[in-house]
């Protein structure tokens, strides 16, 4: 079973599942920033997820419980850029751990991921949308209750194609 995300709508066997995307679309020529969401076919390599707000997470993938500090690297000159990091951290990151709900699930994209290519983009997720869908820096968004049967539905063999 693949997932096909096409004009913001993820397509699962029979379900169709409203999503959000980059702020400035899809495109097959990401670089770190450009508020894009990367074309092409990804995997899937692991799940993070808040465990004081998500009390189980099924699914074949490596699951890894979001702590105070966690983070992911952004910074194109560091040499831990799009990998997950802890804070204190003297590079650019990203905090995993929020206020909002949005990182509450994560599942990471296998995106520019072995070999990392530095400006090519990094922290490449599927996690839980704004209520109102707001675009994403790049990521792929649904709600959480989508999220819940989605990370249920998926097989290290899915794959997401975004076009």
């Amino acid at each position: 079973m693949n997932i096909k995300l096409k004009n913001k709508i993820l397509y699962i066997d029979k379900y169709k599942i409203k999503c959000a995307i980059g702020k400035r679309g899809i495109t097959s020529r990401k670089t770190e920033g450009d508020k894009k969401t990367p074309k092409g076919i990804f995997g899937f390599k692991s799940i993070l997820y808040r465990k004081d707000r998500i009390t189980k997470v099924k699914s074949p993938f490596k699951k890894i419980i979001i702590k105070k500090n966690m983070g992911w690297c952004d910074d194109i000159n560091s040499e831990h850029y799009n990998k997950m990091i802890r804070f204190p951290f003297n590079a650019s990151a990203e905090k995993l751990w929020l206020k909002e709900n949005i990182y509450d699930v994560i599942i990471i994209i296998d995106y520019n991921l072995k070999p990392v290519v530095k400006n090519r983009g990094s922290a490449i997720f599927l996690h839980i949308a704004k209520r109102n869908y707001a675009p994403t820096e790049g990521c792929v968004a649904i709600r959480k209750k989508d999220m819940i049967v989605l990370t249920n539905k998926i097989s290290k063999t899915t794959k997401i194609i975004i076009s």
